[in-house]
């Protein structure tokens, strides 16, 4: 049955209107996106068959734009258009952090951690330096590891904090396997790098660690 022909409420362009796009499967943005299937079929069951076959969702969007020109389904114009409005959503984040407006929903910097970490192939730990109302002052990669592990100098963190005048900081890491679960190691690093910023009186607000689906924040654990 054709996407027309369905209920009104269960399309994913009707569904979005009025219930929101965190209604939507995996399946139904992306359709939306497409806006066709291929012959033969609607545009929800090509974007599951592109799930199925080259999904899931997060493995699918870190390709480059010429593996998904590849595609079936896709092709270069559409290709384009998906990594420029990857780009697109990228930048929003970022600027929601960029424009110089106090943070004030700790959710929006694990959302930024997840925009720059997410993609990486190895474990990267980096710290964003907040002055005195919580503005972005900078965002920093301070290491980059292997695939399981990123070595991390309280030290480092310390003296960046201090050249950029920051009065608290937020770190974050990622987990490249997806899970997002803190190991002991990360709740270790965690203390130790909420001791050594107290002493120069910098406040370690939250620890993020990013893998599959929402970012994991240590803070809401009640581990910091």
């Amino acid at each position: 049955m054709h996407i027309r022909h369905w209920p009104a409420a269960e399309r994913p362009r009707e569904k979005l209107l009025t219930r929101g796009a965190s209604a939507l499967s995996d399946a139904e943005l992306l359709a939306i996106f497409l806006g066709s299937g291929l012959r033969g079929r609607d545009a929800v069951q090509t974007a599951r068959e592109l799930l199925q076959g080259h999904g899931p969702l997060r493995a699918l969007l870190e390709r480059s734009p010429a593996a998904l020109a590849g595609l079936p389904g896709l092709g270069p114009a559409r290709a384009c258009q998906l990594s420029a409005a990857l780009e697109l959503g990228q930048r929003h984040l970022a600027a929601a952090l960029e424009r110089g407006q106090a943070l004030t929903d700790p959710a929006a910097a694990g959302r930024y951690f997840a925009q720059r970490l997410r993609h990486r192939r190895c474990e990267v730990f980096a710290v964003l330096f907040l002055d005195t109302r919580h503005r972005a002052l900078a965002f920093e990669e301070l290491s980059t590891g292997t695939v399981d592990s990123a070595e991390v100098h309280p030290r480092e963190v310390v003296r960046k904090a201090l050249g950029h005048n920051a009065v608290a900081v937020i770190v974050g890491h990622n987990h490249p396997s997806g899970n997002p679960e803190p190991s002991a190691a990360d709740r270790a690093i965690t203390e130790r790098l909420r001791q050594a910023l107290a002493l120069v009186d910098i406040r370690l607000l939250d620890h993020f660690v990013i893998g599959d689906g929402p970012p994991l924040s240590l803070a809401a654990r009640g581990w910091l």
